[in-house]
């Protein structure tokens, strides 16, 4: 029998793809690419590595043993290790990083890992083998142990196969993988008490009963009135309705006519979420879909005669006779894209196809959630960075058997799909989708449409305010375009204006940061019992504390930049690498005692309002009030069962947020967002401003929209304050085709970092001067970063403007793994980090 030998992926940035061990004749029959294995690495390390090839071919040097095989069944199919092979190769990053990345922490085992004891597993070890029962023992008595010390315990080499049955049976966690497990938003609903619920002619004696009890009589009445037309009734629309007391519903409880209960409701996002029980669509809906389904008519397999090499993120959109596997669906906020989405994915299911839909945040999107489940019940799949381990093993073995829906931020994309068919990205546009570090750094979006094209399915991407390559492409003919231009039943966009802040300070109208109309549109929304949402992308109370007399500002440790003073715990605070010190009193440069803060963030806005506005129930939602799902889940109920009159806060209140009662919106810093040193700013800013728009006056009348300004006149806010997509679209592309910048041309962007500024310069002079001998002036820098600094490494960039030309492309990036391998090797350089940048977003 000739010698067997595999090829493994390592979790590690090494420079080879994989490495050869060969296979023990023990293990010969349990070998198979995409099963894990034990190996050890450099003289003690040990990892779960991946069989990626099983062969004969003696390697031209000593090889080690594989110790043991961790699965009977494989973990990793062969579209997931097509997926791996291209996104390292088309994101400029080794196969050990994609894996990183793609397996989850329970499939990851090295020999550093901490294992700890999961005490829901409760104290029964009598379904354990013996070494699973020493090894819970420990665990048991020390909570947390390392995989060492589970070598010692047994006295054995190999015990990452006891590890994972372990961790299979949930008797133990791993330290990296110990996570908050997803919990469903409950609200309070109300319902008729047994026997009136399922005998409702026995009301005409209640109602007798009530005939001198008005307040009691009207709460039934409303209830009555709002169940005939809602699916189920909140106890909050209820009090609304019939403008009573709690004490007055209480009564009537108490008496047994209505009973309160939990009931799990959905939370964000558009009007869709009144749709989900109702069957019937609107005519633009009908519409869309229809055209859809013209666009996919054709199974994507036409697309199978394109090789890997050729495929790029934005030339997979094979097309004939009319059909495109790639489409857009551009609706305006509130035009109901989620209910067109529900109606193609019913038509997968019908196939027995599977769906991924992808989300940017997951944390901000439970409304799609609960609306899905509710639609589709058992076979949707939630996967993401929030659920526990148990869950992420469930769901990733669920997808390898065929459920047909599975919910997820961009992880998902590394899922086993057997049979995938349909690929939803909403809110396409959103920057949370690209994954800036460590490597692969990838854009979900571009790797979604590839992903789909390795298992035939169709790509259908979502959005109020497109990203200008996806809209390129969708006119150039490469993605097909649908269009949903007007409201879910007909409601108007919101009324939206400016305020000069330049006159209001001239006028001296100004109070404190909000303009005088702002104030007034407050307090009006206020009286007329509606609320308010006010954005402001700048978390903290003030971004700078700077001394008066010789300007002196408070400073990073590690990082050049300023420290945030965070007021609700008087820190000031470095948003980029942490670090927290006390606001100085006086000036240590000069010793002055005029120390003031400079600028605002959500923390002043909310302690402002609290002076001008004392009567009002004010929320603030950003990283600081809504950094954990449980926090955001209360922010967002109080909200929505009306205990806060306003909500501030930063981008996160533009994401997919849909609240009936809000109707105004105010801009307090629309200036930072247009003028921020970036090429992509302006299209940002269209898209942040607009989406946080679309949150005012959604469901019951027209809402409004102020913007305060020091440059009202900048087109970008002009655009948005006429909903001119088309104009800002045009104009924009315009300046990136003078200026090469995408889609018209790829960027690649290079950081080199090291804690000497000296050795950095000198690594990024030699890495530029490598490149421009092949790619000439298409080389930019090196310069110097925005911020020089962060976390003690200093910083350098270079940037590669390329033609899209496939062969260009490879060419740049087989010098960039080329010129990166001989500066390594240069004396003095080799602990330079270089991060490779595709496409930046």
């Amino acid at each position: 029998m000739l010698p067997l030998y595999a090829d493994i992926i390592l979790p590690l940035a090494l420079p080879k793809r994989t490495y050869t061990y060969s296979v023990p004749e023990s293990l010969a029959s349990l070998m198979q690419a995409g099963v894990r294995v034990e190996i050890q690495f450099g003289r003690s390390k040990r990892y779960s590595g991946l069989v990626e090839r099983v062969h004969n071919d003696a390697p031209a040097y000593a090889v080690k043993p594989i110790l043991s095989v961790l699965d009977e069944v494989t973990v990793v199919t062969p579209q997931q290790f097509r997926l791996w092979d291209w996104m390292a190769d088309y994101y400029c990053c080794t196969l050990g990083e994609v894996m990183s990345a793609a397996l989850p922490g329970h499939l990851k085992l090295t020999s550093e890992t901490k294992l700890v004891y999961n005490k829901a597993y409760g104290d029964n070890f009598s379904e354990l083998d013996s070494d699973e029962y020493l090894i819970a023992e420990a665990l048991q008595i020390q909570q947390e142990i390392i995989v060492e010390d589970a070598r010692k315990i047994l006295n054995k080499k190999t015990v990452f196969p006891v590890i994972q049955r372990l961790l299979n049976k949930g008797a133990l966690f791993l330290r990296e993988d110990l996570q908050e497990k997803f919990k469903a938003r409950k609200i309070s609903a109300l319902r008729l008490a047994e026997p009136f619920r399922s005998q409702p002619d026995l009301l005409r004696e209640v109602f007798t009963e009530l005939s001198g009890k008005e307040r009691q009589l009207e709460i039934l009445m409303a209830y009555l009135a709002l169940e005939k037309r809602q699916p189920f009734v909140r106890k909050q629309d209820v009090l609304t309705k019939a403008d009573v007391s709690e004490s007055s519903l209480n009564t009537v409880i108490k008496k047994g006519i209505l009973e309160k209960y939990e009931r799990e409701v959905s939370r964000l996002s558009g009007y869709e979420d009144d749709l989900v029980e109702a069957d019937e669509l609107s005519k633009q809906q009908v519409r869309a879909i229809d055209e859809l389904r013209q666009l996919f008519a054709v199974p994507a397999a036409l697309a199978a005669g394109i090789s890997d090499s050729e495929v790029k993120p934005d030339v997979y959109a094979a097309k004939s006779a009319g059909t495109v596997n790639v489409a857009l669906l551009y609706g305006v906020t509130g035009s109901g894209k989620t209910r067109v989405y529900v109606e193609l994915m019913r038509e997968v299911m019908k196939q027995g196809g599977q769906i991924l839909y992808l989300l940017p945040e997951i944390a901000l999107t439970t409304q799609i959630i609960s609306r899905l489940q509710k639609v589709f019940g058992n076979e949707v799949a939630v996967y993401h960075s929030k659920i526990n381990t148990q869950e992420r093993v469930e769901v990733w073995k669920s997808a390898a058997a065929g459920k047909p829906i599975v919910l997820a931020a961009r992880s998902g994309l590394f899922l086993p799909f057997q049979n995938l068919k349909l690929v939803i990205v909403d809110e396409e546009h959103d920057s949370s989708f690209k994954q800036y570090d460590p490597a692969p750094r990838y854009h979900a979006r571009d790797t979604a449409i590839f992903l789909a094209h390795i298992y035939g399915a169709k790509t259908l991407l979502g959005t109020a305010t497109p990203s200008l390559e996806t809209w390129h492409n969708a006119q150039t003919g490469k993605f097909g375009l649908v269009e949903m231009p007007e409201r879910f039943g007909g409601l108007e966009l919101p009324a939206m204006e400016t305020i000069d802040l330049r006159e209001q300070m001239k006028n001296r109208q100004m109070q404190s940061i909000f303009s005088t109309p702002l104030l007034e549109n407050l307090q009006k929304a206020l009286d007329n019992g509606e609320q308010a949402i006010l954005f402001q992308n700048r978390r903290g109370y003030a971004p700078m504390l700077e001394c008066e007399v010789c300007g002196w500002n408070a400073m990073c440790r590690h990082c050049d930049v300023s420290l945030t003073y965070h007021k609700y715990t008087d820190r000031l605070r470095c948003h980029y690498c942490g670090y927290v010190q006390e606001p100085a009193k006086t000036c240590p440069a000069c010793g002055s005692g005029k120390i003031t803060f400079k600028g605002f963030g959500t923390e002043k806005i909310e302690d402002e309002l609290k002076i001008f506005l004392p009567n009002t129930r004010i929320g603030r939602m950003d990283l600081d009030t809504a950094g954990t799902k449980s926090n955001l889940t209360a922010l967002l109920n109080d909200f929505e069962e009306r205990r806060l009159d306003i909500l501030v806060g930063t981008q996160m209140v533009t994401k997919g947020l849909d609240f009936d009662n809000v109707a105004l919106v105010g801009v307090l810093g629309a200036d930072a967002l247009t003028k921020f040193p970036d090429f992509r700013a302006g299209e940002r800013a269209f898209q942040l401003l607009t989406q946080v728009a679309g949150r005012a006056g959604r469901k019951n009348k027209r809402g409004n929209v102020l913007i305060q300004a020091f440059d009202p006149k900048h087109p970008v806010v002009q655009e948005v304050l006429q909903g001119d997509f088309l104009g800002f679209v045009d104009r924009e592309l315009k300046e990136r085709f003078e200026f090469k910048y995408p889609p018209y041309y790829r960027l690649i962007n290079l950081e080199l970092r090291h804690k000497e500024p000296k050795i950095v310069n000198e690594a990024a002079a030699f890495y530029a001067k490598m490149l421009r001998q092949k790619l000439g002036d298409r080389v930019l820098g090196p310069v110097i970063p925005n911020i020089a600094r962060i976390r003690n490494y200093f910083g350098q960039n270079i940037m590669l403007k390329l033609e899209k030309s496939a062969p260009v492309l490879a060419g740049a990036k087989a010098l960039i793994r080329h010129t990166t391998e001989i500066m390594l090797g240069r004396p003095g350089l080799s602990q330079v980090q270089v991060a490779v940048d595709v496409d930046p977003a």
